[in-house]
């Protein structure tokens, strides 16, 4: 069965990449683009204060980070 999807902010979300060993690349309006070296992977947040992300967003985000929602929700 699949784990729930928490509700968080792209704020946590940001938080948790930088955690990854994302860094922040780049920032266009509420989108913030995020980079890992290490694997070249690349990851778009989006920021608007105080919004949760939707969950098939946030589910994509997690995928592109390279984790899964076990991981995710630790890093929290």
């Amino acid at each position: 069965m699949t784990p729930h999807l928490p509700a968080v902010t792209g704020k946590q979300v940001a938080a948790v990449a930088r955690e990854c060993g994302f860094q922040l690349d780049r920032k266009a309006g509420s989108h913030a683009v995020y980079l890992r070296e290490l694997d070249k992977r690349r990851v778009v947040i989006h920021i608007h204060a105080g919004k949760t992300l939707k969950p098939k967003t946030l589910a994509g985000i997690i995928k592109d980070m390279g984790l899964t929602v076990e991981g995710f929700v630790a890093l929290l």
